[in-house]
């Protein structure tokens, strides 16, 4: 009786409470609600995938030089210039055109004499004279065995030193972004098949990080931190690796 009493004497309090409470619950509700969505939204999965293709290089940089030593520079430099013109007609018989071929400049520096106890004398002993070429062109196999034949001008008496080719792959800037995709798309593969196991699906992408590159001889193991481009071979593989961030829904 009594506190029917006081809410008919203070209706306007009691009005006041009631709306008071429902206000509770409601902001309680809103509050747990936008809990529960924060933290739906935080549910993420980071998965790596990978993608691997074989490619062959189209490219080749072949380096040789041929050298005198003679006790004047004078007669160095005329017996490289024998040996440079030797040079020059062996890669025109080999059909090596002009264009692809590069001469540097002569390098030249003298020898000291050296006394017994190890000492310079102030003497010269000899003068030696340098030689460069470099060969640039897309004839990878043809270039590969002239390189590997090359050598033959020694028994003509000419001091050539012929460098192991280096193998190149001019479409890499193309390539890696059909790479990336390709990681992308077992990325995903990768975390569907996961979220399937733990009842989940895979949402939106939430960001992705492209990883270094591997370019490496044919089938090898070879992997570094910091990223491989193997150009030693002719044959090659070339790895990509994506991390990619998903919502999980």
């Amino acid at each position: 009786m009594q506190n029917s009493a006081s809410s008919e004497r203070y209706p306007q309090l009691f009005a006041g409470l009631v709306a008071l409470s429902l206000a509770q619950m409601g902001s309680t509700f809103i509050v747990a609600t936008a809990l529960r969505d924060v933290k739906s939204s935080n549910d993420v999965m980071v998965v790596t995938g990978s993608a691997k293709r074989p490619i062959r290089s189209d490219y080749i940089i072949w380096r040789l030089s041929v050298s005198s030593q003679q006790p004047t520079a004078q007669a160095a430099y005329q017996d490289l210039k024998r040996q440079t013109e030797r040079v020059q007609a062996y890669l025109r018989e080999n059909q090596v055109p002009a264009e692809a071929i590069t001469l540097s400049a002569i390098e030249s520096y003298s020898i000291p004499e050296v006394a017994p106890n190890g000492r310079e004398t102030g003497q010269t002993l000899a003068y030696r004279l340098t030689q460069r070429f470099e060969v640039r062109s897309t004839e990878v196999d043809q270039y590969t065995t002239l390189s590997q034949q090359s050598t033959d001008l020694i028994n003509e008496g000419i001091n050539l030193v012929s460098e192991s080719p280096q193998y190149l792959y001019t479409e890499l800037s193309k390539l890696r972004i059909e790479m990336v995709a390709e990681a992308t798309k077992d990325a995903k593969a990768r975390a569907e098949a996961i979220a399937q196991s733990a009842g989940n699906r895979v949402g939106a992408v939430r960001s992705a990080e492209t990883g270094v590159f591997q370019i490496t001889s044919r089938n090898s193991t070879e992997v570094s931190d910091y990223g491989m481009y193997d150009t030693s071979s002719i044959e090659k593989d070339i790895t990509a690796v994506v991390s990619v961030t998903f919502g999980i829904e």
